[in-house]
């Protein structure tokens, strides 16, 4: 893979421009931790006005330094990089970390020098990190381009984050808890080297066994989608998104863009892709560790050994809420276990050995308990006490660990004593928490993952019936129109073999009086107008109309009052349909996100969908798997499946519906929003009917959409 990000963990020589003589300066710390930590190749300062920094040969300036140089880190103002990007590129420089602040993170004037030193890096085919980051680390090289004091124990995390102090404050965080690093990298403004171009490149580093990550914002959603699905079935992406609640929310005109914020896109494309995402850093590292250091979850069982009740209830309690279960243990396995503790002791699951017990009976209760085929992980829990040895209690457990491919994690509920004990563990690879809490989110993600890697992520086949054309056709028709109301969406949704009820447009209360005669009574009348979303609210459906008289006096009712209530709305008409047949009403929509792409969603629908928000979403194209996940997410799932002795409503029907509508999606780009709602589910082996359509178009889209 020709990424080219190898220099900024392994370059044979770095040269660090704008190094400083003076302690106190970032530049120095560079150049210091350059030489602390094992990095073999060159070390060359830049800085015409010094000698030496650190014994070290300072050069007057780039194109004087020798071979072999393949990586610069650039800490100078920000107006002389661009001068100092050509330099590099002249001497053949392909990877530049550019420390320096002062671009798009400070106006539109920074904005504007970024875009600048970006194409300066393209034209001479270089690699940047950053800007405005705190550089690489790679443990095993030992090279470190970061002014950050201390590095993590090796390990098999690499860990990538958008922000540097982020960064620099997990390294101070893990330094003395022996949490081991493949290596981490700092982006910065992400000029040019993104999220998704480290997780490529450490999806092939022998070292790096979990992808740990930090991120803000994903540029390219797509690719990093695309990224994703090809690493998470080899190695773990655990995931921390900061900004969930920040600018997603923007003015929409649709149920599906109201309830779909930009936070909704990246949980969607995260399930979609395997990442596990986590809720805040102490999570990220918890898992992260965990998946570097055990195997994976068989199942689901989970058995607690502990010398306390009150943590062994908390694990008890975690495990529950993240999808575990306490094993049930053979009687056997008791038996044996009730022959060597106290006679006092609790030998089912949890198994509470009660306070004194010491290392000889942890290794011979978790031993035990991991033999049991009824177990699937163990989780050994101490609370210190003055009689036991918190360190011979961790190898204990290492040794019970060594004798099982089953995961174990332990929990020490304690910081000051345990210290030894965390080395023991963390240096054999079993990871320690301090809190039993953290336990069952622990394996909880874990086995989420091992459950994900066993699914099937099978395109969608390709479906019949679907009239691109004519979709082509009715677009270029309203071009320079914002949207289209239902009855311009009904044939869209036609043309890509969506079934609608049966209906016809009417002008007059006479055409609507022979709409309704071909339809057939009863018959259902909606007023047509751009200028109305929520038809209901103005009065603008009538049911149940039986005969010619009854339509032709709701259309006169219908146009006056909605005339009345608002009196700027352009008024086009009514569609005349038939009633519909009893079903479930659900909704299908689609929201386009500008980094993401098409995000489809589904729920309840009707009037409720926003007052209940029981709505699941993912992003487009969708694998058939992914459409039945989005039913199955929501609680509407349950009204659909026959509850409290409903009729089975047809799924099948509701899949082929999300399935056709997100295709629509990724053809068409000019597509801003969409949705059916309601969708009437009829009866198993009935299928659906879309009751009720919008499109948003965005005005400044135009064509045929994708090819």
């Amino acid at each position: 893979m020709q990424h080219g990000l190898t220099p900024f963990f392994a370059a044979q020589g770095v040269a660090v421009i704008g190094a400083s003589a003076s302690p106190n300066k970032l530049s120095f710390g560079i150049v210091r931790n350059m030489t602390l930590y094992g990095y073999q190749g060159q070390i060359a300062p830049v800085n015409p006005k010094v000698d030496d920094i650190l014994g070290l040969k300072c050069y007057d300036d780039i194109a004087s330094v020798p071979d072999p140089l393949d990586l610069a880190v650039v800490v100078l103002p920000a107006p002389l990089i661009p001068q100092t990007l050509i330099d590099c590129g002249e001497r053949g420089i392909c990877a530049v970390v550019i420390i320096s602040g002062g671009f798009k993170e400070v106006g539109e004037e920074g904005a504007q020098l970024e875009k600048g030193i970006l194409d300066i890096a393209h034209r001479y085919g270089m690699r940047l990190i950053g800007p405005n980051c705190v550089g690489t680390l790679d443990v095993y090289t030992g090279l470190n381009t970061t002014f950050i004091q201390g590095v993590p124990d090796k390990g098999g995390i690499g860990f990538i984050s958008q922000s540097g102090a982020v960064a620099g404050g997990v390294v101070d965080l893990i330094r003395e808890k022996h949490i081991g690093f493949s290596n981490f990298s700092s982006l910065g403004n992400e000029a040019d080297v993104t999220e998704t171009d480290m997780i490529e490149y450490l999806s092939e580093d022998p070292h790096t066994r979990v992808i740990a990550c930090y991120v803000e914002m994903i540029k390219d959603g797509q690719r990093f989608m695309e990224v994703a699905r090809k690493v998470t079935p080899h190695k773990p992406i655990v995931m921390l998104k900061a900004g969930r609640s920040s600018a997603g929310a923007r003015a929409v005109s649709s149920h599906t863009g109201s309830l779909a914020g930009a936070y909704a896109t990246y949980k969607a494309a995260f399930e979609q892709c395997g990442v596990i995402e986590v809720d805040n850093v102490s999570e990220l590292f918890d898992i992260a560790m965990a998946l570097d250091t055990q195997p994976l979850p068989r199942g689901p069982r989970a058995v607690i050994i502990t010398n306390a009740g009150g943590p062994a209830a908390l694990a008890s309690d975690s495990l529950a809420a993240n999808g575990l279960e306490m094993a049930d243990l053979l009687p056997e396995t008791q038996t044996e276990m009730r022959q060597h503790l106290n006679p006092a002791a609790q030998v089912s699951n949890p198994i509470d050995m009660l306070g004194a017990a010491d290392g000889p009976e942890f290794r011979m209760a978790v031993s035990n308990a991991l033999k049991d085929p009824g177990v699937d992980m163990a989780i050994p829990i101490l609370v210190p006490q003055a009689l036991v040895n918190p360190a011979v209690v961790a190898q204990a457990w290492v040794d019970s660990a060594a004798e099982s491919d089953k995961p174990v994690i332990s929990c020490m509920m304690g910081d000051w004593s345990v210290g030894e004990a965390r080395k023991t563990l963390h240096g054999n690879h079993v990871p320690m928490y301090a809190y039993p809490e953290s336990t069952g989110r622990v394996l909880g993600a874990m086995l989420r993952y091992a459950r994900w890697l066993d699914k099937s992520a099978a395109p969608a086949g390709r479906l019949p019936g679907v009239e691109r054309r004519q979709v082509e056709r009715l677009l270029a028709d309203v071009a320079g129109s914002s949207s289209l109301g239902e009855a311009l969406t009904r044939p869209l949704l036609s043309a890509y073999g969506i079934p609608v009820v049966p209906g016809e447009s009417a002008h007059s209360a006479a055409e609507a009086v022979a709409a309704a005669e071909r339809i057939g009574y009863p018959v259902v009348m909606k007023i047509v107008s751009p200028d109305i979303l929520h038809k209901s609210d103005l009065g603008g459906i009538i049911l149940n109309l039986t005969d010619a008289g009854a339509v032709s006096a709701a259309y006169d009712r219908m146009m006056s009052s909605i005339a009345m209530k608002m009196p700027t709305a352009r008024l086009e008409g009514v569609l005349i349909e038939a009633s519909a047949p009893k079903g479930q009403e659900v909704i299908v929509g689609m929201r386009r996100d500008p980094n993401f792409g098409p995000l489809m969603m589904f729920g309840l629908g009707g009037i409720y969908v926003e007052l209940f928000g029981d709505v699941s979403f993912r992003v487009a194209p969708l694998s058939e798997a992914d459409a039945r996940e989005m039913i199955e997410k929501t609680r509407a799932y349950r009204l659909l499946t026959g509850f409290r002795g409903q009729a089975l409503a047809d799924l099948e029907a509701v899949v082929e519906t999300i399935l056709r509508l997100s295709r629509l999606a990724v053809d068409f780009p000019q597509i801003e929003e969409m949705e059916i709602n309601p969708l009437l589910v009829l009866s198993k082996g009935k299928g659906a009917l879309a009751l009720d359509g919008r499109v948003i178009l965005n005005d400044h889209i135009s064509g045929e959409g994708s090819k």
